[in-house]
């Protein structure tokens, strides 16, 4: 019963994990920054929103590590 709770749970950060990833924006250069970069402007998306995913990110990454360390000793 515990597994499966801890397993149901991985899931669930794992999936939290990559959409937190995929929603930053990158680091690019060139043209498609620039294309990029208007897009932002015209969007509005703001400097705080990649600090909070950043942020997010981080707290994600450390659950899912105490889970899967949680896993694999207790099982």
């Amino acid at each position: 019963m515990l597994k499966t709770f801890l397993m149901i749970i991985q899931v669930l950060v794992s999936l939290g994990l990559i959409a937190t990833v995929l929603l930053q924006s990158g680091k690019s250069a060139g043209m498609s920054g620039a294309i990029a970069g208007g897009a932002e402007t015209f969007f509005g998306k703001k400097k705080g929103m990649d600090e909070l995913l950043s942020k997010i990110t981080a707290y994600l990454a450390i659950g899912f590590l105490v889970i899967t360390l949680m896993i694999s000793i207790v099982f």
